[in-house]
This record gives C-alpha cells, structure tokens and sequence, in this order.
C-alpha cells in the first residue's frame, strides 16, 4: 500500500509515544474549543468527537503512514466528524449554519498548521474550561476528576490510580459533574469579580495535584512522569498570563512548578533509581526553570497575600539557592514549615515539617515531630512515614529500629524505583548491625 509524500513511515514505538502526546495536548486542546462552540452543556458530544479523530488515527497512521503534521491531521478528523454529526442531529437544526460556519473556520491539514488566530481562541476556551470545571457547584473531588479528564487527557482508570481509588467511582464522578453542569447551565466564561476567586483556588488546586503525581507517581513503573510536570505548568503559565488568572498565588504556583521541575533531571540516575537530595547532581538542575521559577516567585510578591503556594515555592527556592546538600538554610526552611502549618495543617505537611526539624535539631527531634502529628494514623498506610523513621533511627545508629521501619515501607511502597532505593536503605542498616540480627 502506497503512502502519500505527505506521510512518513514511523516505528511502532515512536508512534504509540506520538499519538500519547496527541492526546494528552493536541485532543484537550480541540475538546476545549468544540466545547467553546457546542456548548458546555454538549461537553460529552465534544469528547466524542475528538475521541473518535483519536481512533481513526491509530487505525489509519500504522498503515498510511504518520502525516508531516499530525495535530492539523487531528484537527481536519474532529472538524469532519463534528460535521457529520451536526448533520445527523435535528436539534442543531436551527443553529446548524452558524456553528457550520464557525467549525469550518478551524484551520485543517491544508494550513499546515494552527493560525495564531487559533492559538488564542485555543488559549481562552482552554482557560473558560478551567473554570467550568471548577464551578462551585460541582464538589471539590469531582472538579479536580473533570480537569484531569477535560484539560489534561486522563481517563477514568489512570485518574483512579493517580487518588488511589476504583475506575467504576472515578466514572460515576464524571458523570455527577457533567450531569451538574447541565442541570445548573453553567456558562462557558471566565468569571469575574467575586466568582473568579471563588473559583481560582479548585483551578489552582487541581494543577498542584496534576504537577504532584508527576513528579512522584502515586503508581506505575516509573518514579517520574515529567509530561504531567510539564502540562500542569503549560496550563498555569496559560493562567497567570491572562489578566483574569495573574494573581499572587497563581504566579506563586507556578514558582513552586517551575523550581521544583527544574530539579527533575537528577531525581533519578540512568536506571530510573531513586536519588536523595543529598546525592543529586545539582549541575543538572536546569537553570532556566530556576531563573522562570525565580521570576515568578518574585511577580507573586505584589500586594499583601501570602499563601501556602508562597511558602512552598520559597522553600523550593532555599534549595535550588544552595550549591550543596550542607550548604542548605534548614532554619529558613524550618521556618517557612512553621507558617505552612498554618494554611495546611495535614499529616503530610507535617512529615515535611518533621524532616526539617531533624536536619535543625537532630533526629531525635525529627522523631518527636513525627510522634506529636495528629491525626498521626491516617499515614499509617503511607510508606513514606515508615522511610523517614528508618531515616532518622539510621542516623542515631539504631540499625534493628531501623530496620523495622525500612520493612514496612517495603510493604506499602509501589514503584519500582521506591523498592528498590528501600531495599539499599534496609542494606544499611544490616551492614550497621554488623554482628547482631537486624
């Protein structure tokens, strides 16, 4: 079967990579603006269109070849299928030359490419979803399942396992959150006054969680998935560029992104293993996402608001100011643990607060800061709890307490990279407990 000049031959691999990165931008950003013409309350319509440009796509690139630009090809699939469907649909009757009209606006294949035109009606239907999505009507756990469906690309299982819960119950979410936004008919707009910032904060909220889980995956075989650290910043960058998202916290939030993705090249070595801050090489933190970060931290300080987005990009800051692990300013971020404990005051925030105490005050302390946390059960299951107490017990030569500790985050931990920093951790403690059964 013959290719067309306008295709080319690509490997199995390659391919499966391409369409993954289709769908996680290029898919998002043409669900965002059918949306924008079909309406939110069509939002399933809109998905469906675009899922099916998606299977057409793999269906046909194995064989024709992939075409020199694939997100136009993607663009002229959804227009067509949109057309036909409006076509087919006697409740569009009546609006159906208008929206024609508009869907064959979208620039296709033959443009070679999106129209800066395009680009910004991409950029402003993509934030209005935003905000749709974090409509207080919708409660807090189904906005932050609809971004990650809507905005980012997630299905219903790799969002189950990102909040460790069932597929069935991340699929009645979505429904329960589609079914509100029809119900309530909420608007395809970026709000205003009191409403915007009402509504900022589930935006800004579901960005953490979706930086979060790449940079240390909740499940799966890899460590790090730098592609959801990356889109995560694309879309709050996205945010605090327009005058309705540009606010402290957005621009701090974005900071904090951007400091810490900046130090994802040493997180792992050549095997994807684990690696401490202690054992980073600090020459491969990328230093324009230092100076980004650094920018906007500093854009964060206009007006009088601080937030816990402030105090965590300040404490990404002291690290990536220090040229070495012993070169680190623990008072000040010991300090800024203080205050956060303020606006967060959740267990994990305080095992944060409790590996600074140690490095300030010694292990021992650290140990009295893990055992003073309330609610201290709730991480009981947490394997990073178990790691931090084999920690601080290593560090004051209780190797058998030690042990214990590093056994049971074996237990709980997931990832490979985990396992196996663990299972070295457990090494050490056996090599200390030289003579004894650790």
């Amino acid at each position: 079967m013959s290719r067309s000049p306008e295709t080319a031959s690509t490997p199995t691999a390659d391919l499966s990579q391409l369409t993954a990165h289709l769908f996680r931008h290029e898919a998002c950003k043409l669900v965002a603006v059918l949306t924008g013409i079909f309406g939110i309350e069509r939002l399933q319509l809109a998905e469906d269109v675009v899922q099916e440009a998606m299977v057409r796509a793999l269906q046909t690139w194995p064989y024709y070849g992939v075409p020199k630009n694939p997100a136009a090809w993607l663009t002229q699939a959804a227009k067509n299928l949109a057309l036909d469907t409006l076509r087919r649909e006697k409740n569009f009757h009546e609006k159906q030359p208008q929206i024609i009209a508009h869907i064959e606006q979208l620039p296709g294949e033959a443009e070679g490419g999106h129209s800066p035109a395009f680009e910004d009606e991409i950029k402003d239907d993509r934030l209005r979803m935003m905000f749709v999505c974090c409509h207080p009507f919708i409660t807090r756990e189904d906005q932050v399942a609809l971004a990650l469906k809507t905005l980012c690309g997630f299905g219903p299982a790799e969002i189950a396992k990102a909040f460790l819960t069932t597929e069935a119950a991340i699929a009645k979410r979505l429904t329960r959150a589609k079914q509100r936004i029809r119900e309530a008919g909420i608007r395809f707009e970026i709000p205003e006054g009191a409403e915007l910032a009402r509504r900022l904060d589930g935006v800004l909220q579901s960005l953490y969680l979706l930086f979060n889980e790449g940079y240390k995956a909740s499940s799966g075989e890899a460590l790090v998935r730098e592609d959801l650290c990356h889109e995560a910043i694309r879309l709050a960058a996205l945010l605090a560029e327009h005058p309705a998202g540009s606010q402290p916290r957005t621009h701090a939030l974005l900071a904090l992104m951007l400091l810490n993705a900046a130090r994802l090249p040493s997180r792992t070595d050549s095997d994807g293993n684990l690696l401490r801050l202690q054992e980073q090489d600090r020459s491969r933190w990328d230093k324009t996402l230092m100076a980004r970060g650094l920018f906007h931290l500093s854009r964060s300080a206009a007006g009088d608001e601080v937030s816990e987005y402030h105090l965590q990009a300040g404490i990404a800051a002291v690290h990536c100011a220090a040229p070495d692990y012993a070169a680190t300013d623990w008072p000040q971020i010991l300090e800024m643990y203080d205050r956060l404990v303020e606006f967060d005051d959740s267990p994990v925030v305080a095992l944060n607060r409790a590996v600074a105490v140690a490095e300030v005050h010694g292990p021992q302390s650290g140990i009295e800061a893990v055992n003073a946390i309330q609610n201290l059960q709730s991480l009981e299951a947490y394997y990073l709890l178990h790691a931090v107490l084999g920690e601080f017990e290593l560090r004051l030569n209780h190797a058998r307490a030690a042990a214990g500790h590093f056994r049971k985050a074996l237990q709980l931990a997931e990832i490979k990279s985990e396992l196996a920093f663990l299972a070295k951790r457990l090494k050490a403690c056996e090599v200390d407990a030289f003579g004894q059964s650790a």
